[in-house]
């Protein structure tokens, strides 16, 4: 079979390094300048106060966040899908409603909620007759502060991946432990979770990856990280060789994480061998564990979803947006479909990527789908940066191609318009698709690509007929992970908009930005319902396949 797959290069395999050269253009652009003169003096003035800081803060937040969203998603993952308890079916599409809320929406509510003159504190002094220096409170707005922030917006990551992996894989394997005697805990670690550990890599390589480049949060909280670094040496000080240099160590950062990723798998491989798979039993639980079961994933939907959205619902009934109305149809429409759009790109990429490296057997398609996955740390501006430089040109020269067979200028034909704001997504976002395109894949054994060749298919129809069919909720996840980024997603939207073009997001960081937190709170609250429509949706449709 590999002998057979690398002679040569299938027509799939020459258009996946077409498009995988086609993303990698705006990142080939923003690292080109680092071969632009050496340090200067923004350098040596970032290397001598804040580069310290910037290296501490983002290693913090890559080892707090990597280890709560593994063990949050891992452990709802397995008691849902593994397990039988009140709330269960509710839990299980339910857990992945805090998906739907922005980082830098949610670090806003916090703030709100918590700081000395919000709720909480205001109650506590209220309550216990408490004067101000008699308590101490602990701040939110700190790196810790961020790390819990990321933990609950970040953990549907790994819940998702690890979920469908427990489910595909846990009706067979979790008999042959218990016909060994295995208890739950057992066949957890000793049958489920080194099987799940793929996914779970994947999640948690996709959640570090989102903290490595959210701008939103971080600055809002003060904590000074690579990612405010660029924006500050970029967009402030005017030096987009520093800003450029801060950008390779984060990709740095980036790379680093991806590797501890692959080299977890080792030579191990994780192959399902079967396309079916049979409804789980489940261990039923009763009294104290199903309490127990119950506050566990209750917990992390309170803090991820349900508080900051009462928040925001609180602050939206209460003042909210003047300007609430047909307005905001319009940018909800908006945001509705540059999501959907980008999402379907994302997926139908991430297939012909992944299909591609599958094919060839070879180093070359897998290092350049890690090189395209590293879009999804760089900050959504500088991606936007990186495009415009190119495509601008490219626009002024196609305008003055047609300027001069017609007499006609056309303008900005490729800038002007929403084309290029959703190749930034697909820059920025296409990692999050090929992840877990790539670890559905890895799972389908080799011999069903046997099989399919000996009945006569090519390579296109073993794809159509054999892996689409069993990659069907996998793609679902995919396109939904897309779905929600691509609305919560401000940077790329500030720089790229087309004029008169504005989004819910767009609209919520301009009154965030003027202090106007209340009526912020409409625009973050309709990002956070129009996200979660389509979230609930999916999630049930995906809970649905796996039980069909």
């Amino acid at each position: 079979m590999k002998r057979h797959m690398r002679r040569g290069f299938p027509a799939l395999v020459v258009a996946a390094m077409l498009v995988a050269a086609l993303i990698a253009v705006p990142i080939l652009s923003v690292t080109a300048n680092l071969l632009l003169a050496g340090a200067g003096d923004t350098w040596s003035h970032l290397a001598s106060t804040v580069l310290p800081d910037y290296i501490l803060n983002t290693l913090i937040l890559c080892v707090g966040v990597g280890i709560g969203v593994v063990v949050v998603g891992v452990s709802t993952a397995w008691l849902v899908s593994i397990h039988d308890f009140p709330g269960r079916r509710i839990f299980e599409w339910a857990l992945v409603l805090p998906l739907a809320v922005p980082a830098y929406v949610m670090a806003y509510a916090y703030t709100d909620l918590l700081q000395f003159v919000g709720p909480v504190q205001t109650w506590l002094r209220e309550t216990f007759d408490l004067s101000p220096g008699q308590y101490w409170f602990p701040d939110i707005r700190t790196v810790g502060g961020a790390c819990v922030v990321f933990v609950f917006v970040l953990y549907p990551y790994v819940y998702l991946l690890a979920r469908a992996a427990f489910l595909e894989r846990a009706s067979g394997m979790l008999e042959v432990g218990r016909s060994l005697g295995l208890g739950p805990w057992a066949n957890f670690f000793r049958v489920s979770l080194p099987l799940a550990r793929p996914a779970i890599a994947a999640g948690a390589a996709l959640a570090l990856m989102e903290t490595l480049a959210d701008f939103g949060a971080v600055t809002y909280f003060g904590v000074p990280t690579f990612t405010s670094g660029i924006y500050r040496a970029w967009f402030s000080l005017g030096d987009r060789v520093a800003a450029a240099q801060l950008a390779a160590l984060l990709l740095g950062f980036v790379a680093l994480v991806l590797f501890l990723e692959r080299l977890s798998r080792g030579r191990a491989r994780f192959h399902n061998t079967t396309g079916r798979n049979r409804p789980m039993p489940g261990y039923r639980l009763h009294g104290m564990k199903a309490l127990g079961a119950v506050l566990v994933c209750l917990l992390p939907l309170m803090l991820g979803f349900l508080v900051p959205g009462g928040t925001l619902l609180h602050m939206a009934l209460s003042e909210g947006d003047a300007q609430f109305g047909e307005r905001f149809i319009q940018l909800s429409r908006n945001s509705f479909v540059l999501a959907a759009v980008t999402a379907f790109a994302a997926v139908v990429v991430a297939v012909l990527l992944a299909y591609a490296a599958r094919l060839t057997g070879t180093l070359l398609p897998k290092a350049i789908n890690r090189f395209v996955g590293l879009g999804y740390a760089v900050p959504g501006s500088v991606i936007a940066v990186g495009i415009l430089i190119p495509v601008t040109r490219l626009d002024v020269w196609l305008s003055s191609q047609v300027q001069a067979w017609t007499g006609y200028a056309p303008g900005l034909l490729l800038t002007g318009g929403i084309g290029a704001l959703v190749y930034a997504y697909l820059v920025r976002f296409l990692a999050v698709s090929l992840q877990t395109v790539e670890t559905s894949l890895a799972k389908i054994t080799p011999t069903m690509d046997d099989a399919s060749r000996s009945l006569g298919f090519g390579h296109a129809a073993t794809l159509r007929k054999v892996h689409l069919p069993l990659l069907r909720g996998s793609l679902l996840t995919a396109g939904l992970l897309v779905f929600v980024d691509v609305m919560k997603e401000l940077p790329a939207t500030l720089v790229m908009r087309p004029f008169n073009f504005d989004t819910l997001a767009t609209q919520a960081f301009t009154l965030a930005s003027d202090e106007r937190l209340t009526e912020a709170s409409t625009a973050a609250l309709a990002i956070v319902v129009v996200g979660v429509l389509p979230l609930i949706l999916m999630s049930w449709q995906i809970a649905r396949s796996r039980r069909t």
